[in-house]
Order: C-alpha cells, then structure tokens, then sequence
C-alpha cells in the first residue's frame, strides 16, 4: 500500500483463504475457509508500526489483526488466537510473560536443493567446520553482517539480551528480553524477517529450519514462561518465602497433560521431527526437571523472582504467535484444572511411555486431529483448517523421492 494510502486509513482486505495456504502455496478445499472465499480486514496495530532501517528504498511495515467484516477477530489468525489466550489468563487476575530465544543458521548462498547447505567462507578461506561454539572470532567474515543486524534491531526498538555462536556450524542463537507474550510474538517475527533481509543484501541466507544439517544440533525456539498476578505484579510461581507455589506445580501438569495434543503446533514441518534425532540438546518428551535441557520442560536455576518454565519442544520454524498461544493455553489449563504433574527427573533420563510425544509429522497430526482440548483452546475452525492445510504439505513430501532412497534402496533386489 502506498504511504498515501495508508495515512488516509484506507481499508485493506485479504481473502480468508490466505490465512490457511500451505507452505508450497497452495489452499486446503474452501470448505475450511469459507466457500465464497470472502475478505477479511487487516487493521494494523499502530504500536507496532516500523520503517524498515535495511531498505534503500523507504519503505514501512505494520503488523496487523485480520479481522471478519463484521469487526470479529478472524477464528483463522494465529495472532487473534494469542490475544484471546492472553484474555483468559486477565480474567483470572493474571498476565502471563515469555521470553524467546531462536535459533538460526547463517548460510552461503545456496542453489540446488540436491546439495547440502554450506556455512559461508571465512576470512581465511575455510568453511567452519562445527568447532566453534560460544567463540567469539571473528574468522567467519560475519562481523559486518552482524553489526547491520544490530543496527537494524536497534532501529525498530528490538532489545536483545544475548546473542551467541551455538553448537551447529554456522549456527547462532538470540534471547529476547521478557515481557508481553504478544510483543515477543511480535518481536521474534519481526526479527526473522529481519534476519532475512540482511542476510540477502550481505550475500547471504539465514535459515530457519528446525534441522538444515545431517549430524548436527537443530534450531530451536525455546520459550520461558511465567506468570503475574495483575494485582501485585509478584511472580505466581514462588510464595512469600521464595518456594514453588501449588500453582507452579499446576502449570507443569498442564503442560505435560496438553504438549503431545498440541505437538503439531510446535513441529509444523516435516523436518521439525528431524531435530528430534539429537534428543539431548531437542528433547520430543514432557518430562520435566531442574536445569536438564534433556527434559522437555526445563526450570532454569533461577532466584524465586524469576521462576519460570522452559518448553524446549519449538523449532525455530514454529509459528510464535501460535507456538507461544499452545504453550500458555496447556499451563492455563493446567491451572484451572489444578492438575499435578509428574515426579521431576533428573540426570540421564528415562523417559515413561506415557511422557513421549509424537516423533513424526504424521503422528503428530493424528494427535492434534483427536484433541478435544485443541478444539476447545483454539475452535473447530482453527484447527480443523490448519490440519488441512498439513494434509496438503505432508502428501506434497510423499510425492518426492529423496537421494537416501535412490542411493540406499534403488541397488536393492
């Protein structure tokens, strides 16, 4: 839209079944969507409104609610499901507050699909080689990338805390400052589109898949969760004396109870149940424990204050409006229903049958297709339309015959 166009709050329309294309462009049957395939309007959000500081050309970006014509949050928008999740928590006196840290990998420009990634040449003329965790050289000529990135984030007023060299080669990893889950919805898309565009104009491509490299550590989206109480402001997870509160306790056994419904929500891709080959550093169970990142639900070591809980099962390719609504949806549940938890483990885990979630796109979907919570949390039309919607990718991904196959099975009598 023009910048005339849009100060004079001229009315911008999309078509509903936008909102349900799959990720090779394609659309479910109109049923799910509505079978005139009628508009929706985007109504920005005007404190979230940007000029885009990577953009030679001026240009603006403004995030937008898609509501129906009638002036009703669309049931389809993952970030109208994220406010109505939020509303839950404030008519219990409570505000939930997230922090994210995605993981992403910085790559060479890359042409043909059939060949792997490859990390970008370094100054020396090498390609990183997966031995550079936590370094803080220089030698992989990412230092002006980089720098505009910071420039960038600084520019849209997206406050970083740490950002770090992960275990993968060529991987790294931002965390966002706690707040708002809706803001860190917001912040941590804005940043992936960022990410992004920087990297096209230094020559580069940021990936976001949840597992770009064979035999190496996925990319994840952690989210750290807790919650207030709106009158006081104290952290509801930690009493007076600074010990778990019965409701602390109530959050995880919401979370364990939901995570195996809502998985598909979190590993949306076929290559998001590859991360789960690494089960150390992406744990696919609901166990949880006190600084074990083997478990999926981790307590970081933390002073009473900041208590929270750490669901490790996102990729970096979830959604973070619908990622940070399933998650907050499972411990409000859990909540309300004052539901116990499992014994914490500690250690090598073992994990019980019943704590393993779904480890394929396919079972996950069967899950998510049965869940009765999932349709409770976010209506029959959410998800019935994004089952559709993975219907379509799933069967696009069995069409295609991968190299392992014709390397492995085609000498096979």
């Amino acid at each position: 839209m023009t910048a005339a166009g849009f100060i004079e709050g001229r009315r911008l329309q999309l078509a509903r079944g936008v909102l349900l294309q799959c990720i090779m462009g394609g659309y479910p049957a109109a049923r799910f969507y509505g079978d005139d395939d009628g508009d929706l309007v985007l109504n920005a959000d005007f404190d979230q409104l940007y000029r885009l500081p990577w953009s030679d050309t001026p240009r603006a970006l403004a995030i937008c609610d898609a509501d129906e014509l009638s002036g009703a949050p669309s049931g389809l928008s993952t970030r109208a499901l994220l406010k109505k999740v939020l509303a839950a928590y404030h008519a219990r006196g409570l505000a939930a507050v997230v922090a994210t840290e995605l993981e992403f990998f910085v790559f060479a420009r890359h042409t043909d699909p059939n060949q792997p990634f490859q990390p970008p040449l370094g100054l020396d003329g090498s390609r990183e080689q997966g031995f550079s965790a936590f370094s803080v050289a220089s030698n992989n000529g990412l230092r002006p990338f980089f720098a505009e990135v910071y420039r960038c984030m600084a520019a849209l007023g997206l406050p970083r805390d740490t950002f770090m060299h992960e275990m993968g080669i060529s991987q790294f990893e931002i965390n966002l400052l706690h707040g708002d889950p809706l803001l860190l919805a917001d912040q941590t898309f804005l940043f992936k589109h960022l990410l992004k565009e920087v990297a096209l104009k230094h020559g580069l491509m940021v990936v976001c898949m949840a597992k770009p490299l064979a035999k190496t550590a996925g990319s994840s989206m952690h989210i750290h969760q807790s919650v207030v109480r709106l009158d006081s402001g104290l952290n509801l997870f930690s009493d007076a004396l600074g010990q778990p509160t019965p409701e602390f306790y109530h959050f995880i056994g919401g979370q364990q109870a939901a995570l195996a419904d809502f998985t598909l929500l979190f590993a949306p891709n076929v290559n998001s149940y590859q991360r789960f080959c690494q089960p150390f550093a992406s744990p696919n169970n609901a166990c949880w424990s006190l600084d074990n990142r083997a478990a999926g639900l981790r307590i970081p070591a933390s002073g009473p204050e900041a208590r929270r809980v750490e669901n490790r099962l996102p990729g970096a390719d979830a959604n973070p409006y619908l990622a940070i609504a399933a998650s907050l949806a499972a411990g409000l549940n859990g909540l309300n229903l004052e539901l116990a938890p499992s014994a914490p483990l500690q250690g090598e885990l073992v994990v019980p049958q019943a704590l393993i979630l779904p480890c394929t796109l396919h079972a996950a979907y069967e899950r998510l297709q049965g869940s009765d919570l999932a349709r409770q949390v976010f209506g029959a039309e959410f998800v019935e339309g994004y089952l559709a919607s993975k219907a379509l990718e799933l069967s696009a991904f069995y069409d295609e015959i991968s190299p392992w196959e014709r390397r492995i099975l085609g000498s096979q009598a």
